[in-house]
């Protein structure tokens, strides 16, 4: 187990596993703040009848998302981890099997499919936070519906926010514009959403 962990360590101070993870993260994070946008205005323009629902709709697609996020990330990094295994390989002319180098590579992948997951699982849930404090028929809430969309949508304008701020603070702009851009892509997808006809 320490020696999983001084493993993981290692890889997590690797500049390149990091910038591939984040990148993961952001992407599929930003993908899955939209899909929620989406998913709770349309729920609302069509008359679901209480949060329970919504919460329901809104962890399909976390699961679709996240399930898609890891298992298309780990597909693509196996492939590129062991292009770059055999590349060594062929520059050395032997094997490296069961190598640190290779035990590297296949930790990389899993960090890097992990990251992958996460970021639709946090722009998916955050979001459908309020959706769990509205009444249904049977019981009084703190917020209706109409409202709990309305926060939903601002939980995910601030999800997209950090992510682009956090982008923005390590590439040096100005995190705050950085933070705006990605977060005005909230309102976008809520605007077309209420512009759709039906």
């Amino acid at each position: 187990m320490a020696s999983r962990l001084d493993s993981l360590r290692r890889l997590l101070r690797d500049e390149e596993v990091r910038s591939i993870s984040r990148r993961y993260l952001v992407s599929n994070g930003f993908d899955g703040a939209l899909t929620c946008v989406g998913v709770v205005v349309g729920a609302f323009l069509t008359g679901v009848p209480n949060g329970l629902v919504v919460v329901q709709i809104g962890l399909g697609a976390a699961v679709g998302l996240a399930t898609s996020g890891v298992w298309s990330v780990w597909e693509i990094e196996r492939a590129e981890k062991l292009a770059d295994l055999q590349s060594v390989e062929d520059a050395m002319l032997t094997e490296l099997d069961d190598t640190q180098l290779a035990r590297d590579l296949s930790g990389a992948r899993v960090v890097n499919a992990t990251a992958s997951g996460l970021g639709p699982l946090v722009g998916i849930l955050v979001p459908l936070v309020p959706f769990l404090v509205t009444g249904d028929p049977f019981t009084v809430g703190l917020l209706s519906v109409r409202e709990a969309t309305v926060a939903s949508v601002g939980f995910a304008v601030a999800v997209l926010f950090a992510f682009g701020a956090y982008m923005g603070s390590i590439s040096k702009q100005r995190w705050y514009v950085a933070g705006f851009r990605m977060g005005l892509a909230g309102l976008v997808v809520a605007g077309i959403n209420l512009l759709l006809p039906g």
